[in-house]
């Protein structure tokens, strides 16, 4: 069963308003949520998720900013004070991550180590 906990992170008015731009958009499966989380990878060792999903019996679930959120349990403690960014500049364009819980970061801004 899904848990309600109070978000690890927060995210801009402008990624606000592109993720509720995205939801508007025609043909969005309304039964996915944006999932955050984290996966091993990337140039420092870990990278950001961030994308729509069908929520899993073991997700962890909170609200922010009147978007419906989903989270494996167990990220948390990587992405708690985030801030997810949108840039829709020409040079910069798409989300980006500010996590005070990282050691280090790469040059991409989707990747980091703890």
């Amino acid at each position: 069963m899904m848990q309600a906990i109070s978000s690890p992170g927060t995210l801009t008015e402008s990624a606000i308003s592109e993720l509720k731009r995205l939801m508007g958009e025609e043909g969005f499966d309304t039964t996915q949520q944006l999932r955050v989380g984290v996966k091993g990878g990337g140039c420092s060792g870990m990278s950001y998720v961030l994308g729509f999903d069908q929520p899993q019996d073991d997700d962890e679930r909170f609200d922010i900013g009147g978007i419906p959120c989903i989270m494996n349990k167990g990220h948390g403690l990587y992405l708690y004070g985030m801030e997810i960014d949108w840039q829709g500049g020409l040079n910069s364009r798409g989300f980006t991550f500010s996590n005070p819980n990282a050691s280090k970061t790469c040059g991409c801004g989707s990747s980091f180590a703890v």
